[in-house]
């Protein structure tokens, strides 16, 4: 299976980033942005919004997620191939990320990014032990989208 590529932008505030923690897991590969090489991308999926939604047929994809402020997000954008696969979470899905952005398109479903890789794994059948160790909202999130508490 092809690990998990995440893109965080420089500027990212590490001390609220929801990923910190898995940076050294095995199926994941933390990049920081702006890149200093470009990415083989080959059969991989991004997480975007108004994408056709994730389903377990994807789960021989690679995935892409994108770790950043929502007004950084167009910027890295920029750097992906046009033609990567995009796919997005089912919309019942909701955030215990107490949001306080306002560039959010959506707030309820702005996921925070350890929400979406969760989310991601869980919907792609992968293995989701330890994701949600270190996400301080975990128990809500888990409760308010009635998965499993850990």
């Amino acid at each position: 299976m092809l690990p998990t590529i995440i893109i965080r932008h420089r500027k990212e505030n590490l001390k609220k980033c929801s990923l910190r923690g898995i940076e050294n897991r095995e199926d994941m590969i933390f990049h920081t942005y702006p890149l200093k090489d470009g990415l083989d991308l080959t059969n991989y999926v991004l997480l975007k919004v108004d994408a056709p939604v994730l389903d377990e047929k994807d789960n021989n994809k690679g995935i892409l997620l994108i770790d950043s402020t929502w007004g950084y997000l167009q910027k890295i954008l920029k750097i992906i191939p046009e033609n990567i696969e995009c796919r997005s979470i089912p919309p019942k899905y909701v955030t215990a990320y107490p949001r306080k952005q306002t560039m959010c398109p959506d707030p309820k479903h702005g996921l925070a990014s350890i929400e979406a890789l969760y989310l991601m794994y869980l919907l792609t059948k992968r293995n989701t032990d330890g994701l949600l160790d270190n996400y301080y909202w975990k128990n809500d999130f888990l409760k308010i989208n009635n998965l499993p508490l850990e």
